[in-house]
């Protein structure tokens, strides 16, 4: 006969006992030890999106999830883990709709040096992931990658085997192929690359069929140091990608540097429009009254001026990032005054990660007040991923994405870009630099 060993004796008599119990009583005991147990983090202040302050807070986390909210310790249970903030102030997670974490690069190595397979851009990607999480940015769109890496890389977060911020991804962006088709030569939609509007119909759906939550589009040209920004996709082929995008249950992004581009991206009922220019107040007017996010994605072309000799670029080219820059601001301005509403987006590659909500700067250059920027990057960021109750705020019922900050994020917006302390993303505890 075997003896049994201490963990199943012990085991056998929990067992034992729960059968012995009266019904209502050992249900009880079961739900006890399934509870998960609650943290209460205490922080000094917390600032709202919508500009509101409330002190002395103190936020009841349980799993994942934000259980309550409110001030003081009486609301405390019994037996919670007491995490002292007292110091800090709290704000949401950030949203970042606009990277590309699969962009693996850094200031030793700055030219491409060949091709990566997507395990191994996966695995340098946690980098990207873990600078992301240190900037406060606890979720992000991405909008395209090759070999599908974006999607294994949210994959690899979602299951713990990688961690990083919540992704929603695109899978490969649809870009513009202008060469005839060669008779017996192979379609290249399900990597994005099309010719007319039944391979764009084609590569939606290889995206939608891999896993990807977003369609992202390229309507103009322009990326890295070209910012000219002509129109790529017809209008009617960026309705097409819009209504089957639509058709499939995907929300779509559409790229465009250019006025034209953004105009036709706009009518087609895209969800965002990255990037654009130079639009006239007419436009903007009419952007106004749609609701469509403006991505203007300013800062990224700083990054590129600033680095222009690890990356490679002329004189001639910083000149025209600098120009587009200008032009992008004066935008943004114009746009942020007709009432258009803007989503957060840094367009990180290579050693931006790290720099992801620098655009918040550019954003009260522009004319808002600094809780206007971060509503930006908190509920208009929600709201554009279909999450305006699960992200974007501190309440009962959202996920437990909080930020700790040292100072007061709506008297200087710089307390965000420069001073992130603490990070929780989903109830566990990411960055913690105090």
């Amino acid at each position: 006969m075997t003896t049994p060993t201490l963990p199943r004796l012990a085991g056998a008599l929990v067992l034992a006992s729960l059968l012995a119990m009266p019904r209502q009583g050992r249900a009880q005991v079961v739900s006890a030890a399934a509870t998960p147990p609650v943290t209460a983090l205490r922080f000094g202040a917390m600032a709202d999106p919508s500009g509101r302050t409330t002190k002395n807070v103190t936020i009841l986390v349980q799993a994942d999830t934000v259980l309550r909210v409110g001030t003081g310790t009486a609301m405390i249970p019994k037996g919670a883990t007491v995490v002292d903030l007292r110091r800090y102030t709290a704000i949401p997670g950030l949203i970042d709709v606009h990277t590309h974490m699969t962009f693996v690069r850094d200031k030793a190595t700055p030219l491409a040096s060949g091709p990566r397979s997507r395990d191994s851009v996966i695995a340098a990607a946690a980098t990207n992931l873990r600078r992301t999480l240190e900037t406060g940015v606890t979720t992000v769109r991405d909008l395209g990658a090759s070999n599908y890496a974006d999607i294994g890389l949210r994959d690899a977060v979602n299951s713990g085997a990688m961690i990083g911020p919540r992704m929603f991804v695109a899978g490969y962006g649809l870009s513009k192929l202008t060469t005839p088709a060669v008779a017996g030569q192979p379609s290249l939609a399900a990597r994005g690359r099309v010719r007319d509007t039944m391979e764009i119909k084609e590569a939606i759906r290889a995206q939608v069929d891999a896993g990807a939550d977003w369609i992202k589009m390229y309507g103009s040209t322009g990326t890295y140091a070209n910012v000219t920004g002509v129109q790529t996709f017809t209008d009617v082929e960026m309705r097409v990608a819009v209504e089957t995008a639509h058709r499939l249950k995907r929300p779509i992004a559409i790229h465009s540097y250019g006025d034209s581009g953004g105009r036709a991206a706009l009518h087609a009922g895209a969800e965002s429009v990255e990037h654009p220019a130079g639009f006239d107040d007419a436009t903007l007017a009419v952007w106004a009254k749609r609701g469509t996010m403006y991505v203007p994605t300013i800062d990224h072309n700083r990054f590129y001026a600033e680095n222009a000799a690890l990356l490679g670029y002329s004189r001639d080219q910083v000149a025209g990032l600098d120009s587009f820059r200008l032009l992008n601001l004066d935008t943004a301005r114009r746009a942020h005054a007709a009432g258009v509403r803007f989503a957060m987006g840094s367009d990180a590659v290579y050693w931006m990660f790290g720099e992801n909500t620098r655009e918040l700067g550019w954003f009260v250059n522009a004319g808002m007040t600094p809780a206007q920027a971060l509503a930006t990057a908190t509920t208009n960021g929600a709201l554009l991923l279909g999450q305006p109750t699960k992200l974007g705020r501190i309440a009962a019922g959202y996920y437990a994405d909080i930020v700790a900050v040292e100072g007061d994020p709506l008297a200087d917006i710089a307390v965000i870009l420069e001073r992130v302390r603490w990070v929780m993303k989903g109830g566990a505890v990411v960055v913690d630099k105090r």
